[in-house]
């Protein structure tokens, strides 16, 4: 169930209603406009059919019950007789439906037969006149008569369809106002028991995490995107949770391997002052293991400044080109100086590997993957690194036959102050020199890859910009080129 999906859906169906009531709404006006023209229509047909009765009734007198026509008074049955044409022209533009024009063609028909029989009666009798004109004078009327009775009933007929328009308009409208209350108040509803609600237990569980509270967690429940951002809060507090605990074992482990050296140290420092003198043999050992301890707390501190650095945004590049063949070459000699007990091999191309890099922090990370190699490498085995190109990259693989990694623990491998389980127990450190190497490497433009299996041993793989690609990605980022010291953030 989305949120963003069921908003979605209730304004497209809020949408539709008001569109499907918007149109009925003009399809309603349309249909009165139209009815009310009809009835106007019928009832402007009723008026010129009475009008016509009238003008004709004017035509004709009744003194002592006998029918004669007006002879004296021409003038007046010359405008009776316009009166009458004007009547019968607008009832002919009045008549709308095929019936309606039959009846005013019976009409038409029954007036003009009227007025023909006038003519041809002008020089007979008043009886016989009224034998000749009254029953034209009748059919006449009849005619008017059932075309006023048409428009009545017409107009009769359209006021019943109007009436009940108007009752489903009404049923109608009242459906349309009750189903947007309901879906209005149903969308509330469910607005304050799925989103409100959780919404409100996720602002209180980040209140009671931000006020000391580290195990309150938010439920995730309701539409999803709600329960991805509890989950996501979910996470970040897990996560949280998780680093607290790393620094607490960090400075743990910081505090137990700093006593190591700090204990070798003072028994050496209370040999040398003793005032019994002390063989050379052993006062060399001594120095010996002072030097190794000196170094151990010195890379110790310097990993732990690199990450304050890295993370302060202090961190900084002095770049020149390169070989790498010679960084590589220079580490792997110091460990063969030094005496190391495995086999050391190392495989370079015959053609330069250049690269913009710091001589100096690049030294750093070789060393720290080829000191892990060693540590995790049981002694007499093979340890080789690999010098070579891919594509625009330089390639550095150091590879091992050591204790391997798990793939639970490669996830997590280059996260500070993170040690696996394995790494722990074969060997002593706070977890930084990898997150630092890969921080070296990617401010160089560059990635760091591992491929490791549970006691089959490890091949890490620095990638590098060759000399020519890394000029072009700085020239992509000229606020980076525009000083040999450029600053990581």
């Amino acid at each position: 169930m989305s949120l963003k999906g069921v908003i979605t859906t209730a304004v497209a169906a809020f949408g539709a209603v008001t569109l499907a009531a918007a149109a009925s709404l003009v399809i309603l006006t349309t249909y009165l406009h139209r009815t009310t023209t009809n009835m106007g229509d019928s009832v402007e047909g009723v008026r010129l059919a009475e009008a016509l009765q009238v003008d004709l009734l004017n035509l004709i007198r009744l003194p002592d019950s006998v029918l004669s026509l007006p002879s004296d008074d021409d003038h007046s049955i010359a405008r009776t007789e316009a009166n009458i044409r004007s009547h019968l022209i607008g009832a002919q533009h009045n008549a709308q439906t095929e019936q309606e024009r039959a009846l005013f063609d019976d009409v038409e028909h029954s007036i003009s037969d009227f007025f023909l029989a006038h003519e041809r009666a002008k020089n007979l009798s008043p009886q016989q006149m009224r034998q000749v004109m009254a029953p034209r004078m009748e059919a006449a009327l009849t005619a008017l008569d059932r075309l006023v009775a048409f428009n009545v009933e017409e107009a009769r007929t359209t006021q019943l369809q109007a009436d009940r328009w108007d009752r489903l308009a009404n049923i109608g409208g009242v459906g349309v106002a009750v189903l947007l209350v309901v879906g209005g108040a149903g969308l509330l509803l469910w607005m304050r028991r799925f989103v409100f609600r959780p919404l409100f237990d996720i602002s209180q569980a980040m209140r009671r995490f931000g006020s000391g509270r580290k195990r309150t967690r938010a439920p995730e429940e309701g539409p999803t995107e709600l329960r991805e951002m509890a989950s996501t809060f979910n996470e970040m507090a897990n996560s949280l949770s998780r680093q607290q605990e790393q620094q607490l074992t960090f400075l743990a482990g910081v505090a137990h391997d700093l006593r190591n050296p700090l204990s070798a140290l003072k028994m050496s420092a209370a040999l040398v002052s003793s005032s019994r003198p002390v063989p050379e043999e052993r006062l060399r050992k001594t120095m010996a293991l002072v030097s190794r301890q000196v170094a151990r707390l010195d890379r110790m501190v310097g990993d732990l400044l690199d990450a304050t650095r890295i993370e302060a945004g202090q961190f900084e590049l002095n770049l020149e080109e390169r070989d790498v063949r010679g960084l590589a070459t220079e580490v792997l000699e110091l460990y063969q100086s030094g005496g190391s007990s495995h086999d050391l091999r190392l495989q370079l191309p015959e053609e330069p590997v250049l690269v913009n890099c710091d001589p100096m922090r690049m030294d750093q990370v070789l060393h720290n993957l080829v000191s892990n190699a060693l540590k995790y490498s049981p002694a007499g085995s093979r340890v080789e690194v690999r010098v070579g190109r891919e594509g625009d990259e330089a390639l550095v693989s150091v590879m091992d036959r050591g204790i391997g990694i798990s793939a639970e623990d490669l996830r997590t491998l280059f996260t500070p102050f993170r040690r696996t389980g394995m790494a722990r127990e074969t060997a002593p450190g706070v977890g930084l020199g990898l997150s630092v190497a890969r921080r070296i490497v990617e401010a160089h433009g560059g990635r760091i890859e591992v491929e490791s299996h549970p006691g089959m041993g490890s091949t890490f793989r620095v990638r590098l910009p060759l000399f020519r690609a890394a000029a072009r990605l700085l020239e992509a980022r000229p606020e980076e080129a525009s000083s040999p010291a450029d600053t990581v953030h």
